[in-house]
This record gives C-alpha cells, structure tokens and sequence, in this order.
C-alpha cells in the first residue's frame, strides 16, 4: 500500500516509462542475442562478417555490440534506477518530462546507430569485392557521418538521464519528509 509520502508508487505515468525502459530493455536483448546466434551459426554469415567482407563485417559487429550495449545493458540500468532512485531518496523524480525525452532520444539515436552500423557494413562488405577501398569509403562516408549524429543523440540521451538523477538526489538529507516513522 503506498502512502502519501511516495508518489512514485502512485504515478502509472512515471511507472509506465520505467516500464518501457524494462521492455525495451528485453526487445534489444532479444535482437542482439539472435543477431549473435545469426552471425555465429550460420557459416555464409559468419565468412561475410569474420572474413570477406573486412572493414564491413567490423561494422556489423559493431552494430550488434551497439543493440546489446546500448539496448540491452543500459535499457536494463536506466528502468533499474528509474525505478529505485526515488525510493532511494524518497521523493519523485526530478522531472517525468526528462524521463520521456531520455527514452524516445535514446532510442532514436540507437536505432539510428545501428542502421547506420548495419547498411555501412553491408556496402562496405560487398563493394569491396568491386572496388578500391577509397571509393568504398566515399560511398560510405555519409552513413558514417549520420551515424555520428546519432550516436551524438545516445550522448545527449545518457546526459539528460544523468542530470535528472542527480537533480533527484541533489539535497536528499535535507528533505524533512526523511527519516524514519515510529
């Protein structure tokens, strides 16, 4: 039973958002453990990413360390301290607009990312069998250039989340609704 002293256990809002950070959290899990599975069990796969295609296939594994890193991992830590912050330092987050700003930034730039990772890696992997490695890098310049704006969007993402805990938890020993009741 929540008490009037944590509104965080009352608000489906905030509570819907830590949520989405949980399912997230297990839709790129799932992605980045079969991508993995994909790329180890299946040989022509395999040969492209750890063989023929050279830089391309480093590309494509980069995309799958970026869905389990960035999707899997840190969906995980952001739904776990959205979730136990407040109750850390019992009052609510600092602001619920942040949380929702953090999520769908963080999933634009991640998603974005790993397009980008992903179609960089294929061009690369395959042209390189036509063309000079400098031709294949103009052709891939401008998908590595987007990539960077998206990773800048994951950036601006972790540093929001970053300053909306600390604004959460800045002061919590001078609250006067802390300590213990009886």
């Amino acid at each position: 039973m929540s008490s009037v002293n944590e509104p965080w256990a009352i608000d489906k809002e905030y509570t819907r958002y830590t949520l989405l950070f949980v399912y997230a959290c297990i839709i790129y899990s799932i992605i980045g453990f079969s991508w993995g599975a994909l790329m180890g069990g299946i040989p022509e796969i395999r040969q492209f990413v750890h063989g023929r295609a050279g830089m391309g296939g480093e590309l494509i594994v980069r995309a799958h360390t970026h869905v389990n890193l960035l999707g899997w991992v840190e969906m995980a830590i952001f739904g776990a301290v959205y979730y136990f912050i407040p109750r850390l330092v019992r009052r609510e987050i600092h602001s619920l607009r942040l949380v929702k700003v953090h999520f769908w930034i963080h999933n634009t730039g991640l998603l974005g990312m790993v397009i980008m990772f992903t179609t960089a890696g294929i061009i690369s992997g395959t042209q390189s069998l036509l063309h000079a490695p400098d031709e294949v890098e103009k052709m891939i310049r401008p998908l590595m250039g987007a990539l960077g704006i998206f990773g800048s969007l994951v950036l601006l993402a972790n540093m929001i989340w970053g300053y909306n805990i600390f604004r959460t938890c800045m002061g919590w020993e001078k609250d006067p609704g802390w300590g213990r009741k009886g």
